[in-house]
């Protein structure tokens, strides 16, 4: 049972027919998997560039194999006990065994608050595991034993020789190559185009193959104003490759109904807000195209979150008034970092949060801080699980935390943190973009989240991925040949800007009150009902908490719950 692409197969299957294997199809990258592993066994993993997630039965040597690729861009889930062993891409086909009822996980939950996902192999639900990205589960099926092992890992082995410019030309044909295999397709292809450098990137790149007149499609939230706008950048970089820009409003109508089917649909509580916007888009583009290209993980991989500026900041701080600045690979200087000390105008609040109990101190600390979504928000919660949020339940969400931040093998606090977002928030950020496409029949694809681009940049010295803390230095000076200097040079990161408190604080508050204050919730004991009463009344600016109480509720509702019978 395979789901997903691998975008490699012409060549795979190029290669298979040269050794005398016949294929009884023409195209199908699920017969390449099968041949694959005929010749090379599990091995047969490191061959493949795509997103995937597979399960395969081995008959003849009594074992079943599955893996996921390696940025958990498919998913795939398992329950197991001494008797069977149940895997699937969605949670709700496993809940459909009589063995396994739908109840909710104490910890996880109480971590889904802290960060809005949950961390490794946990999920909501009793009994069911993620299989984590990049890993092989092998089932023995004469013993009934279950190994999970980690089939890819980032090595993050510094190769001195490549410096900023030889990292850039490395970097281009790699690009071109991800864009060029992902937009192989029977049926109609598109991009995403938010405007900013990833989504333009891609767009660019995928336009010389899309025909004479590609299209690309790009939200905008009518009535905000220039702080929710990309129109102009989005428009600027449409007409430079020559594509038709489909241009896709988003408002607040129907949001109250649609938030409980998406909850119902992505298995467990979203990680942001973006959820709706997104699954707005999908149904748009799906009026045009069938695959659709996006920008997704270009953050992740390049180092384009600003709290890696402030990270950069503070280390070059440490090495100017220990001497240290030019040691080793992790330079961090004062004086490369002046020129963009302008981008965190605006950042204020960010570097208070960081840095209010001083500098220098484990950054992991403050990460884990700067991360917690409970801040200032425990009054919110039920004493079962505000014992779970503080003191020594907090404690327990910290060392799985630290564990998680802690595990590649590097010195470097950068790239730890540029990780550990790719191990545990990226894998979230990319369930909601495959629900909310397939959900209307859309397949998202990413090409940015490539193995071969990802080992380039994990091998890079730490100076010159964060060169001068400038974000995204590598990508901009790559995409640069193919972007209007504009787009190139912006520094107005916007990820996909959403008009959420003034939703739930204007058109939406009833459907917030009434979700979260309904006898159904307060029986629930979750959540201090006066505490959540005076949040609704105080309206936008805690709209955000507003967010993860009010997917939990949705999620409990669609998952938990008897069908039928329950209060209102």
């Amino acid at each position: 049972v395979f789901n997903g692409e691998i975008y490699n197969h012409v060549e795979l299957r190029a290669e298979l027919e040269a050794e005398g294997v016949v294929f009884a199809s023409d195209h199908s990258d699920t017969e390449v998997l099968l041949h694959l592993y005929r010749r090379h066994g599990a091995d047969l993993v490191h061959k493949l560039d795509g997103m995937f997630a597979f399960v395969l039965h081995d008959a003849a040597n009594r074992r079943v194999l599955a893996a996921r690729d390696p940025f958990g861009i498919k998913p795939l889930y398992l329950a197991r006990d001494g008797e069977r062993v149940a895997l699937a891409s969605e949670i709700k086909a496993l809940l459909r065994h009589p063995a396994l009822p739908a109840r909710a996980a104490a910890q996880p939950l109480a971590e889904y608050f802290l960060l809005q996902f949950v961390l490794d192999d946990e999920t909501l639900f009793e009994g069911v595991e993620k299989l984590r990205p990049g890993h092989l589960l092998s089932l023995d099926l004469d013993r009934w034993r279950v190994h999970i092992e980690p089939w890819w890992a980032p090595d993050y082995t510094v190769d001195p020789r490549l410096d900023e410019d030889a990292a850039v030309e490395a970097l281009r044909p790699l690009l071109q190559d991800a864009v060029r295999r992902q937009v192989r397709s029977d049926v109609p292809v598109g991009t995403w185009l938010s405007g900013g450098l990833d989504s333009s990137l891609v767009t660019a790149l995928a336009a010389p193959h899309l025909g004479p007149r590609p299209v690309a499609f790009h939200g905008l939230f009518p009535d905000t104003g220039a702080a929710y706008s990309e129109q102009a950048h989005a428009r600027s970089v449409a007409h430079h490759v020559g594509a038709e820009l489909v241009e896709v409003p988003i408002g607040p109508d129907g949001l109250d109904t649609a938030l409980p089917c998406l909850m119902s649909l992505m298995d467990e509580p979203a990680a942001g807000p973006g959820l709706y916007p997104q699954f707005r888009m999908a149904q748009a583009a799906r009026a045009h195209v069938t695959v659709v290209l996006g920008g997704q993980g270009g953050d992740e991989l390049f180092g384009g979150y600003t709290r890696y500026l402030v990270a950069y900041l503070e280390q070059a701080l440490k090495g100017g008034i220990l001497g240290t600045h030019d040691e080793g690979e992790h330079v961090a200087t004062l004086h490369s970092i002046v020129p963009n000390l302008r981008f965190l105008q605006g950042y204020e609040p960010l570097l208070q949060h960081l840095w209010r109990d001083g500098l220098f101190g484990p950054m992991e600390d403050r990460y884990f801080r700067l991360l917690d979504r409970t801040e200032g928000a425990l009054e919110l919660f039920a004493p079962e699980l505000r014992a779970r949020l503080e003191g020594p339940g907090k404690a327990h969400l910290k060392a799985r935390f630290d564990d998680v931040f802690h595990r590649p093998d590097t010195a470097s606090y950068l790239s730890k943190m540029r990780a550990f977002d790719r191990i545990a928030s990226l894998p979230a950020l990319l369930h909601v973009e495959d629900r909310v496409t397939m959900a209307v029949g859309l397949e998202s694809r990413v090409p940015l989240l490539d193995r071969h681009i990802a080992r380039l940049l994990d091998r890079l010295p730490p100076r010159v991925v964060f060169a001068g803390g400038q974000l995204k230095r590598l990508l901009r000076r790559a995409a640069a040949p193919w972007l209007p200097a504009s787009v190139v040079e912006r520094q107005d990161k916007m990820g996909f800007p959403f008009p959420l408190n003034a939703w739930l604080a204007g058109p939406h508050r009833d459907f917030v009150a009434d979700t979260l204050l309904s006898t159904r919730a307060r029986q629930r004991g979750l959540f201090e009902p006066a505490a959540v009463e005076a949040l609704v009344a105080q309206g936008g600016a805690f709209s955000r908490k507003l967010w993860g109480l009010l997917c939990v509720e949705l999620w409990f509702r669609a998952h938990i719950d008897p069908p039928s019978g329950d209060p209102p």
